[in-house]
């Protein structure tokens, strides 16, 4: 059974940085299209990218070129880069298959705001 643990969340101001870190066990992320997701007050759990299994990656149109999703595969790691970040971002972020699997890991909030 797959685990994800998130991490690296928390306070940052607009047009501000925020990387993102997720410890996978019970699969091997070189051989997973891994992806991030996230889910905003009220709002339903909605995709933010993957990394599929050749490194290629892909995002929703709301990154907007602001976020690059990452990989260590010596690590069994998956990130997110995320770069001028706006309110709208404010969400608990979490990662996960790109065909995702149940349990979802407790993810890790971030908040954006002056």
């Amino acid at each position: 059974q797959a685990h994800f643990v998130e991490s690296g969340g928390g306070l940052v101001h607009p047009d501000g940085f925020s990387k993102l870190s997720c410890r996978v066990s019970g699969l091997t992320v070189r051989h997973t299209a891994m992806a991030w997701y996230r889910q905003a007050p009220g709002k339903p759990r909605q995709w933010v990218g993957v990394v599929e299994m050749d490194g290629t990656t892909y995002y929703a149109d709301f990154v907007k070129g602001r976020f690059i999703i990452s990989r260590d595969n010596s690590e069994n790691m998956v990130y997110l880069q995320m770069t001028v970040l706006e309110s709208e971002d404010t969400a608990i972020y979490y990662c996960n298959k790109n065909d995702p699997v149940d349990p979802w890991g407790q993810g890790t909030q971030v908040t954006v705001s002056s």
